[in-house]
């Protein structure tokens, strides 16, 4: 009795044997398991108790309440003393074994339990003595710190359990933790499911809570907004939805998807309620983390916040090409893609499925298709479940038949969108140039039909048909920058002819080994004495024409290109000086490979009278001169040099004193004697005769002066010519530069090219500019186009259609046991609540590359699918099949550039708006079907609400911030045709976006 006055415990204790027995079979008997409870107790008083116990004398000292004093710093905080040692200072003991001794003998009056959880290290388990301390603060309020101490097995869930509670915010608000760690570096804690110790926090850190901003932007991160500061930011209040996306490059194909899906109701309303933050699945091995879809769902916010005109979505556009490479940078990019990458993205992101189990897929086998088709969408159900497939997935029947033993394969497979074909004509339009043998004819714009898989050939001949001359008399060229970007061989296809090419038809004469066809080029020379060099660049349109190789000196090349250039080439009176500075012609001769008249003269005494100089371009060089050039080659030949004749280089003949061609801007009947042709044969004749007194003047001054020294004859044979010549022949390569052309050197060139080079004076009086740009429009070209318009109905049933595989995608029969070209046929069985229709406009062959710029006549109301479904007969709860038109996304331009807007129905008020990048306006209903959609959204009607809202009136566009006025006029897109047919250029420099934040997120 002593003894137990002595020991107060909390209820009478057994004997103390019987306390012996009970401890040390608890002790013994129990095994470390992770998450269990042990009690630290204090080494002294354990060892107190042992003897206490093992005396069997209760009339012993007896070790009175549990007192664990000793490990603890101060007896007002409570905290642990450092470095203590088990079985030195304490001693552990099982959750059972401390809660008998508890009851037993009692606990020091206000001293707390120390309970300590068993965590699962690394290849070990322990009782974790020392829990994780961590700091815990609001990002608004980081003076105010306090301290908690949490085991290595907690949540961080539990972490932002105590932050709520510690600094009293409710527990649904809407925030996110940061990991800070000492050296100040910061780090999201995005999984709150994840435990402390596979978080990687350890004593010392702090962890720093902040709530989403009533605008949906963080505290962290704010970005702000173009042409709008902070504060006015944070005072507008506009329709929710109704948001811009800053264009931070090229970006305009991801802010139309944007778009688009922001104004899809279930998925937007499934965000903007923070129900993804329960569904995010961070463990699947084929999603990103969950990092997709919070960004998402921060572009979401601020969208719908009504606080932002419009949102830089860097963030998001980070995180995308951060989990896929193809969209990294800021090359333009089609919205389809980003589309299929997101929703693919945010259903992994968001999968319900944690752990996939592997499920065999079967075969009909003769089984009834709504058995199969139950089967097939359970099975990708038991794998893939997520507000994406709730909204966006259907079902579609594949048939396959084997060619070989017909051998019938039906699967039922899901579908996320229909990419649906469209019909492809057989046909194109081409507009082309048709440049005249006659010099004073205008070049002619026609728009000639043409097979699409023709053959330029083919052009030709539908040219010949307009033009009356022969299709072997047309030279087909594409001309970029005053240069043949490339000369068509008649049996190259048209496929590689894009309708922005800039084509010109040439009529040369008819070809044979004695003609060579010289492509021409004009170019204009600078000069820089200064630093002794000379600059060329190209000007005017280049031409075609063939020339007899018979007249390739350059006296006659000389004559032959002034006569085709007549028409806006004017011819110098007698009258007007041309003479040229000898400095300047001895610059250009050292700095270009321009043909002067002492090189032929010293080459021909070099070379002999036998020799040539051969001036063509683009061809390897012969080793050894021939007295005849070969048919590839082209000779410039300059005339014998015989004594006292100088009519050779003296004269010159002119074609036509006049600039301009014909006065009405039609051209006259071919074969038909024109009034130009007849001025022009008068003023040969006045020019010839003034050619003739100044061959006469010049052999006066010869027979004058006899013994002149030969060089001095030699300037003014040079001086007398300089006066005739408006621009100099140079043989060039195809880009217009000049070639290395040495005495021994002969060129070889399939194709040879030729530049006239004029100096600037020069060009500026006798060059007429307007005229030479100057054509006319043939009655082809007063046709109206007419565009192709095709119902959203036939492309559905096309893509019904049955098809044969390609040869690259063939089918593994299971019966023939190899790959067969089977027959395919897609069926439509069942719909989802949202049904994105992609509708394929870029289409790519083998040999064809085109965007389809056909209006597709889609329905914005009452899209019924009844007679497309394969599942006749519904049963009790099936939804209907009729769909509303909710949002589209249109491509402007071609296929090497181009531009994405898109149209969109707000959810709230029922108003259609137009989103082009950061600009935001209102639309009607008639502007939505052009030929730019590409992307249509479609939702089911029996899902749609009602708006809470009434729609705005159009007329206060101009007082809200999202106004017409704030759209720049589009231009017009070089792809497309008619009023619909514009875009808007991308920008090209990233916005300025200011992120303060702790770490990018």
């Amino acid at each position: 009795m002593a003894a137990n006055s002595r020991c107060s415990a909390a209820e009478p204790a057994p004997g103390l044997e019987s306390q012996r027995r009970e401890v040390e079979c608890l002790l013994r008997d129990c095994e470390l398991r992770a998450g269990d409870s042990w009690f630290m107790v204090e080494h002294r008083w354990y060892t107190q108790w042992k003897e206490f116990v093992e005396s069997g004398d209760q009339n012993s000292s007896c070790p009175g309440q549990i007192d664990n004093g000793e490990l603890f710093e101060d007896v007002v905080s409570y905290h642990l003393k450092d470095r203590l040692v088990e079985n030195e200072d304490f001693v552990l003991v099982p959750a059972e074994a401390w809660h008998k001794l508890l009851s037993w003998y009692g606990l020091v009056d206000q001293q707390p339990p120390l309970e300590r959880k068993v965590v699962d290290l690394p290849s070990t388990l322990k009782v974790e003595v020392y829990p994780v301390e961590i700091f815990l603060c609001l990002h608004g309020n980081m003076e105010n710190v306090t301290t908690a101490q949490f085991s290595r097995t907690d949540s961080i869930q539990s972490i932002q359990s105590a932050i709520c509670g510690t600094f009293s915010l409710p527990s649904t608000c809407e925030c996110r933790l940061w990991m800070k760690s000492s050296d100040n570096n910061c780090e999201r804690l995005r999984n709150v499911h994840m435990s402390v110790l596979d978080a990687c926090l350890s004593s010392g850190m702090t962890v720093i809570m902040e709530t989403r901003n009533a605008d949906g932007t963080w505290p962290s991160s704010r970005p702000l907004i173009l042409r709008n500061s902070v504060e006015e930011q944070d005072s507008y209040r506009g329709q929710p939805g109704v948001c811009g996306l800053t264009n931070l490059g090229n970006t305009c194909f991801m802010n139309s998807a944007l778009q688009c899906l922001s104004n899809t109701p279930p998925l937007t309303e499934y965000f903007l309620q923070s129900s993804y933050l329960e569904e995010l699945n961070f463990s699947n091995p084929l999603g990103m983390k969950g990092e997709i879809a919070e960004a998402y769902a921060d572009v979401i916010k601020q969208m719908w916040s009504g606080h932002h005109y419009s949102v830089v979505p860097r963030v998001f556009k980070t995180k995308v090409g951060h989990f896929a490479s193809q969209f990294l940078g800021y090359q333009q990019h089609d919205s389809q893609e980003l589309l299929s990458f997101l929703l693919d993205g945010l259903h992994e992101d968001l999968n319900r499925v944690k752990n996939k189990e592997y499920i065999e897929l079967r075969d009909a086998e003769g089984r009834p298709d709504q058995e199969v088709a139950e089967e097939a969408w359970r099975n990708h159900r038991r794998r893939n479940d997520s507000v994406i497939v709730d909204t966006f997935h259907g079902l579609f029947k594949s048939t396959l038949i084997c060619p070989q033993c017909r051998k019938v394969s039906v699967t039922f497979d899901p579908f996320c969108y229909l990419s649906i074909p469209l019909p492809v004509s057989k046909e194109r339009v081409m507009e082309v140039f048709f440049i005249s043998l006659e010099p004073y004819a205008k070049p002619m714009q026609h728009r000639v039909v043409v097979p699409k898989a023709g053959k330029v050939s083919d052009l030709c001949l539908a040219l010949s048909e307009m033009t009356n001359v022969p299709d072997t008399q047309m030279v087909v060229a594409d001309v970029f920058k005053h240069r043949f970007y490339k000369i068509y061989t008649p049996d190259e296809s048209l496929n590689c002819i894009l309708d922005r090419d800039d084509i010109f038809v040439y009529e040369c004469s008819v070809q044979s080994d004695q003609q060579v066809l010289l492509a021409l080029y004009l170019r204009e020379r600078s000069h820089y004495r200064d630093y002794g060099s000379v600059n060329t660049t190209l000007f005017g349109h280049p031409l075609l024409l063939s020339v007899p190789r018979s007249s390739c000196s350059e006296e006659a090349l000389y004559q032959i290109f002034l006569q085709r250039l007549a028409r806006y080439v004017r011819v110098p009176n007698p009258s007007e000086e041309l003479e040229e500075d000898d400095d300047e012609e001895e610059l250009y001769k050292s700095q270009t490979n321009g043909i002067s008249d002492d090189d032929e003269q010293e080459d021909v005494a070099r070379l002999g009278p036998s020799q040539s100089v051969v001036c063509c371009a683009d061809g390897p060089a012969n080793d050894h001169h021939q007295d005849h050039a070969a048919p590839s080659e082209v000779q410039m030949r300059p005339p014998p040099p015989v004594e006292g004749d100088v009519h050779n280089v003296c004269a010159a003949k002119p074609l036509s004193s006049s600039d301009a061609g014909p006065s009405d801007g039609h051209i006259n009947a071919r074969g038909e004697e024109s009034r130009a042709d007849v001025d022009e044969e008068n003023e040969e004749a006045a020019a010839a005769q003034n050619d003739t007194a100044t061959e006469e003047d010049c052999k006066r001054e010869e027979a004058c002066s006899p013994s002149l020294p030969a060089d001095e004859q030699a300037a003014k044979t040079r001086a007398c010519r300089r006066k005739k010549r408006l621009f100099n022949i140079q043989a060039v390569n195809c880009n217009g530069t000049e070639r290395e052309m040495g005495p021994d050197v002969t060129f070889n060139s399939a194709q040879p090219y030729v530049a006239l080079d004029w100096d600037a004076e020069t060009k500026k009086r006798f060059y007429n500019e307007n005229e030479a740009e100057k054509y006319v429009k043939h009655s082809s070209m007063d046709i109206p186009q007419q565009q192709t318009t095709v119902q959203l109905q036939e492309c559905i049933q096309l893509f019904t259609t049955v098809e044969t595989l390609e040869e690259e995608n063939p089918w593994y029969c299971p019966m023939c046991k190899k790959h067969q070209l089977a027959t395919k046929k897609l069926d439509l069985w069942s719909l989802p609540e949202v049904l994105i229709i992609h509708l394929k406009r870029f289409s790519y062959t083998k040999f064809t590359r085109e965007k389809l710029d056909t209006i597709v006549d889609f329905p914005l109301r009452n899209l019924d699918f009844s007679g497309c479904l394969l599942k006749k007969k519904l049963s009790n709860g099936e939804p209907p099949s009729r769909y509303d038109l909710i949002a589209v996304s249109n491509h402007y331009g071609g296929l090497r550039d181009g531009h994405y807007t898109s149209y969109a129905r707000n959810k709230d008020n029922g108003q259609w708006y137009y989103f082009d990048d950061s600009k935001v306006t209102y639309a009607t209903e008639e502007q939505i079907m052009t030929n730019a959609a590409y992307v249509l959204f479609y939702h089911r009607q029996d899902k749609m609400r009602k708006p809470s809202l009434s729609a705005p009136s159009t007329s206060s566009a101009a007082s809200t911030p999202t106004s017409a006025s704030s759209t720049s006029s589009p231009r017009p897109s070089e792809a497309d045709a008619g009023a619909a047919s514009v875009t808007p250029p991308c920008a090209d420099a990233a916005s300025a976006f200011a992120e303060l934040t702790m770490e990018t997120d």
